[in-house]
Formats: C-alpha cells, structure tokens, sequence
C-alpha cells in the first residue's frame, strides 16, 4: 500500500492491545518456525503476519486505510481517482451485454462509492458491483460507507469471499492489492543465489539466510539476466504467487477488462543494479518502516510489483494486454481536468482544493510515477481511453 509519511517521525508507543496483538502474532510466527525446523521462508512469514485469520494485518480489526490508519491510497487522497476510474468503465460498460463489476479488495469502500455514484450519473451503472474481501473487519466498514453514501444502490452490493463461480461479463478492478501479495527475498551471491528467510534467537526474528532451491535458483538467474549484472550481496524479492493468484481470481471474466493500479516497475528497471536492497517496506501509522519484524500483525509489508510479471500472467490467463502506463497519464487520459471541472462547478476554493489533491495523483513526485496502471481484456475490441495518451507497453 501507499505511504505518503515519513520515516523522520517520532517513535512510535503501542497501546496494550497492540502490544498483545502484535505477540500473539509473533509467538504464532515461533511456533511456525518450529514446525519447519528452524527456518522459515519469507514468503509463508508474510503470509502469516498478514492474512493468518484473526491475527493477521489484513483479518484483524485495527483501522489500516486513511488519515487513522497506516497508509492512504488513491481513492482517499481525492474523489477524483474513482471518478476517472468510473469514465474508463463507463466506456468499457457499454460494450457488454448485463455487465458487473467486481472489485478485488475494496479496502475501506470509497473506491466503490465513488465508481458507483459516478456510474449512477452517466446513466451506466453495472448490473451488480460485487467486493471480493476476506476481511470481516473491511466488509463492516465497506458496508456502512455505502449505506451512508449511497443507500438506495447498497443492493446492488454483493460480498464474496472467493472469485464468482460462473462466468460474468464486466470490468474487474483492483487498486493497491498486488503489492501486498507474499514474496520470496533473495540475495544474490558469487556462488549463486541464497533465499532468506526467518528465525528466531530469544524471541527475536531474525533474517537468515540457506541456499536456494532449484526453482528459487532459476528464478533469481532470470532476473539477473534481464536486469543484471548484480554485484556480490545483491538482494531483492519477487512474488511467486503472482501469476497463479491473478489467474484465479480473474478466471470467471468471460468477456470484459481488468484494470490494475498499483506502484511498481517494468522488470529491467526494477531489478536494476543499484537497487541493490528490493522494494521491500513496511507501513505503520503513516510512517515507513524498513524491519518487517518491529510489529508482526500491527504493519502492512509490501513490495513493488513487478509489471513484466504482471503482463506475463495476463497472457498465460488467456488475456490480451491493452495497456500499460503511468497513473499520471491515465488519469489525463480519462479527463480528470474535466472531473475537477464538474466536481468544482463555480466553487474557486473547492476547484483549488482539487488541484491540490491531482498534484498529489499524478506529479512525479508523489504517487504520478511510481504508480502505474495495467489492462487485461478478453473478448473486447477498441482502445481504452486511459492509456491513448502514453502506451509504455514496449517497457515491459
């Protein structure tokens, strides 16, 4: 996910409950590097702090998205993100006979509103808008923006907790989900590649490294041979999930697009040389965090997405890659000087405050650059206006 503080803030102080949390967390993470002998891969560690049910970051109940939370992403930071999104669905809409939509992790549910009050205006709203969340906690919070923002269209709402299981036509979306799938750390050395993964020593988690496995081996000499020569002591990750996971949650789209936004790099640029310690980060009360052992339970750890991997999952999926830019020239590409326009109306001060929150979307600096956007299409002809204006497809 997104963090837009700094790492120069004040310590951080738990409250007991986040204390407690986070060492329940971390005696469930000893317990597992017991059963596996006394190593345990970073991938399965990630997986636990996150996901693991009723502990993990994203099961557990502690408010992650926003001004109290721990990271804000797009939809938070403006209306306008979702307004953008919503033209470029509109567009695509139209093209498909009862269309759907389906979101992929809606987090706290203002993407959702946005597209579905934006939809309801150009007369183009899906047949159902459906949330694929597995967390209890979201669903609640989900549900409850949507009866506050937009009651009469909360029945068109469905929430499931695996991709539907019949073919649908329509538009999947999924905004800052890829990053934080789990991954496999590396260090790359002159005998070949190591995994690192974690221990234990007195209750502490420590990285520790043991020799790669054939496939992890493999893997680690591909990249290097895309993006290398790497120096001794090279480390970085990739997602070993990536491709079977976008494939399974994207299998029932018979006909339609998938439109993915998240912060990441082609993969020449991602494993160049001098990005010689990875992507990896972790995100606690707006502050960057570089140890993914500080707070098990309590912070978000992600990683870049590697874009060439993402394209490559598509076409395996049985997709056709329509585009793939920056989150700066997509959002030009849908209008979003149009949508400050309709949203400010003759308000001067509520179109400044706009302009302000567009800077924040698309400068380089902020989230413009480093955030990019992908589509997927299957059975669908015809450009898609957020990526006319800059196709960096050949990047990948």
């Amino acid at each position: 996910m997104n963090d837009t503080g700094s790492s120069a803030q004040r310590e951080p102080t738990l409250s007991v409950d986040e204390a407690d949390h986070s060492s329940r967390v971390r005696e469930r993470v000893v317990a597992a590097i017991a059963a596996a002998g006394g190593w345990l891969s970073f991938e399965r560690y990630m997986d636990l702090i996150l996901y693991a049910p009723g502990l993990g970051y994203y099961s557990a109940g502690a408010r992650k998205l926003g001004h109290g939370g721990d990271f804000t992403t797009a939809p938070e930071i403006s209306a306008l993100f979702g307004a953008c999104v919503a033209r470029q669905c509109a567009e695509l809409l139209p093209r498909l006979a009862d269309a759907s939509i389906l979101e992929i992790g809606a987090g706290s549910g203002t993407l959702a509103a946005d597209l579905l009050e934006r939809l309801e205006d150009a007369n183009q709203l899906p047949v159902r808008y459906r949330i694929l969340e597995i967390s209890a906690d979201l669903r609640a919070r989900q549900r409850e923006l949507l009866q506050r923002r937009a009651p009469h269209l909360l029945a068109r709402v469905e929430w499931l907790d695996a991709p539907p299981p019949k073919p649908f036509d329509g538009v999947i979306v999924a905004n800052e989900v890829l990053d934080a799938l789990p991954v496999t750390r590396f260090r790359w050395t002159g005998a070949g590649a190591e995994e690192l993964g974690v221990v234990q020593e007195d209750g502490r988690l420590l990285w520790a490294p043991r020799r790669a496995s054939a496939a992890t081996a493999a893997a680690c000499a591909a990249l290097a041979a895309a993006a290398g020569p790497w120096d001794d002591g090279y480390i970085s990750e990739f997602s070993p999930r990536l491709g079977a996971w976008t494939a399974e949650v994207t299998r029932s789209l018979r006909t339609g697009a998938v439109l993915w936004f998240d912060y990441g790099l082609p993969r020449t640029h991602y494993y160049l040389p001098e990005r010689h310690e990875g992507t990896l980060l972790c995100h606690f009360r707006h502050r960057a965090e570089p140890d993914p052992f500080r707070f098990p339970g309590l912070q978000d750890v992600t990683a870049w997405v590697d874009f060439t991997a993402l394209a490559q999952a598509g076409t395996a999926a049985g997709f056709e890659l329509a585009g793939y830019t920056t989150q700066t020239y997509f959002l030009a590409g849908t209008g979003i000087d149009r949508e400050m326009q309709k949203m400010a109306g003759a308000d001067g001060n509520r179109f400044a405050r706009l302009a302000n929150e567009a800077r924040q979307l698309m400068m380089p600096g902020e989230m413009g650059e480093r955030f990019k956007a992908m589509a997927w299409v299957r059975g669908l002809d015809g450009d898609l206006c957020g990526f006319v204006l800059r196709d960096l497809r050949h990047t990948l």
